[in-house]
């Protein structure tokens, strides 16, 4: 059977679907990934796994770039006319799963999260959930990361009434690749915030805290590791670097969770309830203090907070 594996790039395709490719390339199947290349390219060709590059833009919002998106992603399927695709984010999940509707190619979109435009009330918000409902109308099953995701799309009428609908129990650990490091001892405390540098990944809160928490425990480094995403950010982490009030250290290369970080630090920090849960939970053995998809701290709509309530300040 051929299968192609849609996700935005390569470099999330390798750290958060890999054990995916290696168990449908031994069963014989043949497996392509279709995304922007970054990454884990090389990698992923060792695997059995070629790739078939294709820039997402997944931050962008040009309706015009999105259409050639779309051209992209209905030219790539017809050539290699796979038996079936597996999507994986927001734009593969649309984009290519409008193609393969065209193309009568059975897919399978895995909603790994809804993001920014479909989340927050707007005109915006009516434009992309219409948009993802036209996405995953073909789809012969969807599998959703957690239940605030699938009762979004129940609520907001999203959901194919002919398609078989699946709550994952969790993406799993490869405790191989991600394997547990004893507890570090020392004066010095190491926290690790793992995730792409994002707003919506609650990084600001991360920030706040590192500034009020190393303000009273000078013996306190708060690391970053992960990929920034907005560029208007990586200013403002040298800035708090430079100023060295928070404690600050970063960058840890790439979306990695386990460089030397990942055997100082003594808690994960996760402020989003995603795949950064998985990408660093195996690795630790540590606690993990993380506020989920609704954990209700002011401000920010009532999920994540810019500031440091007193109630939760650690």
């Amino acid at each position: 059977m051929r299968i192609i594996l849609a996700a935005n790039d390569t470099t999330f395709i390798y750290n958060l679907r890999r054990e995916i490719l290696k168990g449908l390339i031994a069963e014989g199947h043949e497996v392509s990934a279709m995304c922007q290349v970054l990454q884990f390219e090389d990698e992923l060709e060792q695997l059995g796994c070629d790739v078939i590059n294709i820039e997402t833009a997944r931050q962008g919002k040009n309706p015009f770039k999105d259409v050639l998106l779309f051209r992209k992603y209905y030219q790539s399927l017809k050539k290699y006319k796979p038996d079936v695709m597996l999507g994986n984010n927001i734009k593969p999940n649309v984009y290519a799963g409008l193609a393969c509707q065209m193309l009568k190619i059975k897919y399978i979109p895995n909603i790994t999260g809804l993001g920014t435009p479909v989340e927050n009330p707007g005109p915006l918000q009516a434009l992309t959930t219409r948009l993802y409902k036209m996405g995953v109308a073909g789809a012969s099953c969807i599998f959703f990361q957690n239940g605030e995701n699938q009762r979004f799309f129940e609520t907001h009428k999203m959901m194919p009434k002919h398609a078989k609908i699946r709550l994952l129990p969790g993406s799993g650990v490869d405790l191989e690749s991600h394997p547990a490091f004893p507890y570090p001892e020392g004066e010095t405390v190491h926290f690790q915030f793992t995730s792409r540098i994002l707003k919506e990944k609650g990084i600001d809160l991360y920030l706040a805290a590192a500034k009020r928490i190393h303000g009273e425990y000078p013996n306190t480094v708060f690391h970053i590791c992960g990929g920034c995403d907005d560029p208007a950010y990586e200013e403002i982490l040298k800035q708090a670097q430079e100023a060295g009030e928070c404690g600050l250290s970063w960058p840890a290369e790439g979306y990695d969770p386990i460089p030397e970080t990942g055997k100082l630090h003594r808690a994960s920090v996760l402020l989003s309830g995603g795949n950064e849960q998985r990408a660093s939970g195996g690795c630790s053995k540590r606690p993990t203090h993380h506020c989920n998809r609704s954990c209700g701290l002011p401000g920010n709509g009532g999920r994540r907070s810019d500031r440091i309530p007193d109630s939760h300040s650690g």
